[in-house]
């Protein structure tokens, strides 16, 4: 599995967009990333991106039996809960329709989600996710982070990347604050509003430092975490 460094050494995102990525996700904000085509990345970027995750927050897969569970007993401790697909197949950890919305209502308890889908923007991720399955709006905006990616070629020879982000306070409607054809880049306002600057400056630093010297997921959460916890 590929590491943020991996993905920030092939061009995939950006040292700007990494050092927000992680400033967001890192303080708990639930994101949802997106691509049409199968083996575009999504899993990647997902699995690369909750590296950022709190460090107190455990990750658990977000298979139907384990979400009507976390509603029925409401456990006080924030957990993360990932779907590896919003999907209607019967394969581990997609949910549809009910399951789907029920996943959602764990934002109520304060538990953070992330998940990928086959979107490429913003329109085609509300209509799947609001439209197809009946998620309110509210639920849908509380996805603090969209992350749709752009590919091309076989593949074999196929170049990936982050092509557009989204952002919401996890009340508001989504603005879009990165695109990669179109040169928009996430500016101090965006930061500003949505974080801490010397925190993603900290964050830059932090990936800088580490970039030559991590080779795998494992080492990546472990230097995280040693970040986070200020060691």
């Amino acid at each position: 599995m590929l590491s943020v460094f991996d993905l920030l050494d092939a061009g995939t995102l950006d040292l700007d967009l990494a050092a927000y990525l992680m400033a967001r996700i890192s303080k708990g904000a639930s994101f949802m990333v997106g691509a049409v085509p199968g083996g575009a990345g999504k899993t990647t970027v997902m699995c690369a991106l909750l590296n950022f995750a709190p460090v107190d927050v455990p990750l658990i897969a977000a298979t139907p039996q384990a979400v009507y569970q976390a509603l029925k007993t409401k456990s006080p401790r924030r957990c993360c809960y990932i779907c590896h697909e919003i999907g209607a197949g019967s394969y581990f950890a997609y949910l549809w329709d009910d399951a789907l919305q029920a996943y959602c209502h764990l934002f109520d308890a304060g538990h953070m989600l992330a998940t990928n889908l086959h979107a490429d923007d913003h329109e085609q991720a509300k209509r799947q996710v609001c439209d197809d399955n009946d998620v309110p709006i509210e639920h849908f905006n509380r996805f603090e982070l969209l992350i749709f990616l752009g590919i091309e070629g076989d593949y074999f020879t196929s170049r990936r990347w982050i092509e557009e982000v989204y952002s919401s306070d996890g009340s508001s409607e989504h603005t879009l604050i990165f695109n990669a054809s179109e040169n928009k880049a996430v500016t101090k306002d965006t930061i500003c509003q949505s974080t801490d600057p010397a925190y993603v400056d900290a964050c830059r630093d932090f990936l800088t430092t580490m970039a030559p010297n991590v080779c795998t997921i494992e080492e990546s959460r472990r230097h995280v975490v040693e970040f986070l916890r200020g060691d």
